[in-house]
């Protein structure tokens, strides 16, 4: 590993991680009193399951981006990745908003389809820069396809 992908994989770490504590912020707002009286679908995961994974992924995403940061953000296919990245992260950032912050599932739900387009356009791009890359992304993709799944059935419950 260079020193190079080394530092930008742990700027990109940081930035996710920060988006990641940010949308725990937001989701505080609402998981104690508002997200317990939901009715859930039998395959919502425990409560302490999220944060763990959700670090996992965003170091992953981290090094994703790092990756492809590393080839050169000079050249136009690499913006391009990254823009897509950080549009996604965005996205990410503000389901949790409008999912707890703001208590509207079908908000939210609209909210994460894009994003789950989001992150197949940015798997696309970093497959053209590196496999790696994209690879990295894949696990980001089936939790956020699992969590669509599970924003939908709570909106469709309630």
């Amino acid at each position: 590993m260079t020193k190079k992908l080394f530092v930008r994989s742990l700027i990109a770490i940081f930035v996710c991680l920060f988006f990641g504590f940010l949308s725990g912020v937001a989701t505080q707002a609402g998981i104690d009193d508002w997200y317990t009286a939901l009715n859930k679908p039998f395959f919502t995961p425990p409560n302490w399951l999220f944060g763990p994974v959700w670090i996992v992924l965003y170091i992953l995403m981290g090094i994703s981006a790092g990756i492809v940061w590393s080839k050169g953000f000079y050249h136009i296919w690499v913006q391009t990745a990254l823009y897509h990245f950080g549009f996604q992260l965005l996205l990410n950032g503000f389901w949790s908003l409008l999912f707890f912050g703001l208590k509207e599932p079908f908000l939210a739900l609209l909210n994460i389809s894009l994003l789950f387009i989001a992150i197949l356009l940015t798997i696309k791009w970093f497959k053209i820069i590196s496999n790696t890359a994209a690879y990295l992304l894949i696990p980001y993709a089936i939790w956020v396809l699992y969590a669509a799944a599970l924003n939908f059935e709570i909106w469709r419950l309630n």
